[in-house]
């Protein structure tokens, strides 16, 4: 073993005991000790095609000069409007070592949303894809924000040889036309230097590595600032979860969007840290997925509910084999304990679930990968994390032993605040930066904890945030539409669907489906209603408001 290599085996992979603290390291410092200890290695394999650690590292390098070349550095927001794709892995790190802050951006967003979140960060350039499902939506906020510039990538150019040919021939409908603009630049002309620029020294607990944008405990997105420290160390407790991190094969389906903070810190960043490889995916579908698995024996599934839910209604899963597969780590939503039983006998691999948010750098809580897991539960504290449970209305009192509370949050990986949002701040730490997670559990006697009940308006669907307060605020854009309220309907396969309910004024008689009809395709695809209920009237508060909790009670009587 050479001794880069041992050194970084013994720098990341056995940090020591469950309560010692992790030492400040940039994201920059971490990448950059994986792929000078194994450069050959293979980081990523995207649909057959192979990427070094090395390889990687190079086109990190060639965008972070490509940026300063342009004129941006420390300090900028630089967007990645990006699925799975290989150009995603080297503007992330690229964009960190420029020591300018990513924001993550959803390639479901729709113009508006997208354009709400470029002018909150301000962002000023935007990597994107020559896709039709991202190209117009990005150039349509260049036009209507104060966005700068587009860089913009092909799919085709990253994949292997023969899929590059066949793309091209075949799949010419799904590639949107780059203008030509002198605001939009070609991903290949970025990188088209020598990768050789200065660098600025990054202060790991001080510098913004990443702006994950989140609903928090209200329907208004706001961006979570997260810090080197707090995505390197979360990163390095997500490893040391794993008893057998950097002995032998560690390669791990990548399936989840790398937008989301799940699979950013899960799935990319921990694999780095691990010197593992990512087995690639533009995005989920259930028989590639399968097909993926056969041709390269992942050792990880991290995945949503929903997605072990398509895995098991496939019909190829019957001749799948997960012999190689060690565990899989369920979060984003509430793992029912049917799906996890039903999922473990037909696979034979182990699937733990975890829990953890966008200020929390991504994971807070899982049940062991080895050890007792205890179905219901997210488990317990990873490494150099601490929970408490405190009063829901005075969040300065802990509760009394054995009674629920809501959840509160300390630890390396807990972000630093929300992005110009101070009053913001003030609500959701208490007591030198413990974080509220606006959950309420109980722990039990082996430090268990067990969601009860959530303070959130928020649905999850799929493992995706829906804030009902954006999709009525479009509701009352409807002539016929008086009032609204938009709740969340337990679905088997997503966990939750959006329903709406809402009142008409006196002359409409609009139907509720020529209301979704027109509802939906102005919304983001997870954000769509399976329904809007007509009703004479919605329940109230004393005083005249809305009552979305009496709404849920009578829809969803316990």
């Amino acid at each position: 073993m050479s001794d880069p290599e041992t050194a970084w085996r013994t720098a990341y992979l056995h940090p020591g005991p469950w309560d010692q603290v992790l030492p400040p390291l940039s994201m920059v410092e971490l990448f950059e000790a994986s792929a000078t200890a194994r450069p050959d290695a293979p980081l990523l394999d995207f649909l057959g095609r192979k990427y070094s650690y090395g390889e990687t590292m190079d086109g990190a390098n060639r965008v972070a000069c490509g940026l300063r070349a342009m004129g941006y550095g420390p300090g900028d927001r630089i967007g990645l409007f990006l699925p799975n794709v290989p150009h995603y892995v080297a503007a992330y790190y690229g964009i960190l070592k420029l020591g300018a802050t990513v924001v993550n951006f959803s390639p479901l967003y729709t113009v508006d949303e997208l354009s709400q979140q470029v002018a909150d960060s301000g962002t000023r350039l935007l990597f994107t894809l020559s896709a039709t499902a991202l190209l117009p939506t990005a150039l349509a906020v260049l036009e209507k924000s104060h966005l700068e510039r587009l860089v913009v990538g092909s799919v085709a150019g990253a994949l292997p040889a023969a899929k590059s040919l066949f793309y091209r021939l075949f799949r010419g409908s799904e590639v949107a036309p780059r203008p030509a603009d002198s605001r939009i630049s070609a991903f290949s002309e970025l990188i088209r230097n020598d990768g050789i620029c200065d660098a600025p020294v990054l202060d790991p607990e001080r510098d913004l590595a990443l702006i994950q944008y989140t609903g928090g405990t209200t329907g208004t997105p706001k961006g979570a600032m997260l810090t080197h420290q707090n995505l390197s160390a979360n990163a390095r407790q997500v490893a040391a979860m794993d008893p057998g991190a950097g002995q032998g094969v560690d390669r791990i389906m990548g399936v989840l969007p790398f937008f989301h903070v799940f699979a950013n810190t899960c799935v990319l960043n921990r694999t780095v840290v691990t010197g593992g490889e990512i087995v690639m995916l533009p995005r989920f579908n259930a028989k590639q997925t399968l097909a993926a698995l056969r041709r390269t024996r992942p050792t990880a599934l991290p995945g949503v509910p929903t997605m072990y839910q398509a895995l098991l209604d496939t019909p190829g899963m019957a001749r799948a084999d997960f012999q190689s597969v060690r565990f899989c780590i369920s979060g984003g939503a509430p793992l029912a304990a049917e799906l996890k039983a039903r999922f473990e006998e037909a696979t034979g691999a182990r699937l733990v679930e975890g829990y953890g948010l966008s200020e929390s750098s991504g994971v807070v809580s899982c049940n062991p990968y080895e050890a007792m897991n205890k179905p219901g539960t997210i488990g317990q504290p990873i490494r150099s994390t601490r929970v408490r449970l405190v009063d829901k209305e005075d969040p300065t009192r802990s509760v009394p032993p054995g009674e629920p509370g809501e959840l509160i949050v300390s630890g390396p990986q807990i972000m630093k605040g929300y992005w110009n949002r101070p009053d913001a701040d003030a609500k959701v730490f208490v007591d030198d930066h413990w974080l509220r997670t606006g959950d309420v559990a109980t722990i039990d006697e082996d430090g268990f904890i067990r969601i009860v009940d959530r303070l959130k308006d928020m649905i999850a669907v799929g493992g995706f945030k829906v804030f009902p307060s954006q999709i009525e605020a479009v509701l009352y854009h409807h002539p016929a539409v008086k009032e609204a309220l938009v709740i969340g309907i337990p679905d088997p396969y997503h966990g939750e669907l959006p329903r709406a309910y809402v009142t008409l004024h006196d002359d409409a008689a609009d139907t509720g489906e020529a209301i979704r009809t027109w509802l939906n395709p102005q919304l983001g695809k997870h954000e769509r209603v399976d329904e809007v209920v007509v009703r004479l009237s919605l329940p109230k508060t004393m005083i005249g408001k809305l009552s979305r909790k009496d709404l849920i009670a009578e829809v969803l009587p316990a």
